[in-house]
């Protein structure tokens, strides 16, 4: 054995013993807490069995829920989500066979309202819109608050999806389990009650609407509050943060035609009869909140454009009022400048009353253009 390969094993023999001694000698370390688990809340609203419109007692998780349901001739579950993470509806997709492309939309908000047919699986996504009260209108007030309601309907659940706080479903819960004869009809009745819902807070808004636009019109074309307050600018901007906010609205209640039209009109053969009966007097009040959006629309387009107008004439009448006043003065500097020439022989610079008469010239001058202009309405 070489010199260097004795040196080895030495070494090796003798770091054990050493490191034994070290750990006796060396003070205990303190053990670290393990930090407690992050807990995730689930979005979860309310999940609930229903046989033959009666809610089951109990607490229910959705996929047990599920299985007793296909049990039932008569039974469905119904679960209420709210901003739902991917992981968890993945999760829920994968109990329900809900399609890909429907789960991935009922993750992000802003959706285009919708129907779309995925196997035995109806996707219906709603704009929902909420009035936000304010005292006065401002060129930074917000108006209308807008969010999603999206809906998977299968033979024996639906799920409803809900984004922002535009529209709360718990209150159509809450009512449609005291209306059993309606609820008993299946998860179709359920995505009536919400469209019912949505609809009609569609309509209070747009009453809302109806009165700001009023106080707006008032303000535009009423001489006495024109004249004091706020300048045509700040006026002209709270015009168009109203139009701004009627065009949000406009984008939740217009395209909410084609779908409910779609299933009043029964090209889904799913839907029962009597059910579509009650989208058909929801899609009526639809259509009358789309004519009142139309009609406001138009109205907020004249009150823009006549109050360009008026600013227009306000600005033409400063001008004329401008142009008035420079030509009185113009009689005393066109004076002023003939007799400021310094030429020696001049008519009247001798004249001991020259400067009186000119002075009285030039004031009668004066006089007689501010006359003739207040009388033509320039000033």
């Amino acid at each position: 054995m070489t010199d260097e390969q004795l040196a080895g094993s030495l070494s090796r023999a003798l770091a054990r013993p050493v490191r034994a001694m070290s750990r006796i000698l060396s003070p205990a370390t303190p053990v670290p807490a393990t930090a407690d688990p992050p807990t995730t809340t689930s979005s979860i609203v309310d999940c609930a069995l229903y046989v033959d419109g009666v809610r089951q007692p109990g607490s229910w998780h959705y996929a047990e829920a599920l299985t007793a349901a296909r049990r039932q001739r008569h039974g469905f579950v119904w679960v209420g989500l709210k901003e739902p993470g991917a992981q968890e509806m993945a999760a829920i997709a994968e109990t329900f066979q809900l399609h890909e492309l429907a789960v991935e939309d009922a993750v992000t908000s802003s959706q285009r309202p919708k129907v779309e047919r995925y196997g035995d699986m109806t996707f219906m996504t709603m704009r929902t819109a909420r009035y936000v009260e304010h005292d006065e209108l401002t060129e930074s007030s917000e108006v209308v608050e807008t969010g999603d309601v999206l809906m998977f309907i299968g033979e024996h659940f639906i799920i409803t999806v809900r984004h922002g706080d535009a529209c709360r479903l718990t209150p159509v819960r809450a009512d449609l389990e005291r209306r059993r004869e309606v609820l008993a009809r299946g998860p179709w009745a359920v995505a009536y009650a919400v469209a019912d819902t949505i609809v009609d807070v569609m309509v209070e808004v747009v009453a809302a609407i109806e009165e700001d636009v009023a106080i707006i019109e008032d303000q535009v074309f009423s001489p006495a509050k024109r004249s004091k307050g706020k300048t045509g600018t700040d006026r002209i901007q709270r015009v168009y943060q109203l139009k701004r906010e009627l065009m949000e609205f406009k984008r939740a209640v217009l395209p909410l035609q084609r779908p409910l039209a779609g299933v009043v009109s029964g090209q889904l053969a799913e839907v029962p009869e009597e059910i579509r009966r009650y989208f058909r007097d929801v899609n009526d009040h639809l259509v009358r909140t789309v004519e009142q959006v139309l009609y406001l629309d138009d109205v907020i387009n004249s009150v823009l454009q006549a109050r360009l107008a008026q600013v227009s004439v306000d600005q033409n009448n400063d001008m004329r009022k401008i142009a008035a006043w420079a030509g009185i003065a113009a009689v005393w500097t066109s004076v002023a400048g003939v007799y400021g020439m310094n030429f020696d022989f001049m008519p009247e610079t001798k004249w001991v009353f020259g400067y009186p008469g000119v002075m009285t010239l030039m004031v009668v001058a004066s006089a007689l253009l501010y006359r003739a202009f207040r009388k033509s309405g320039w000033l």
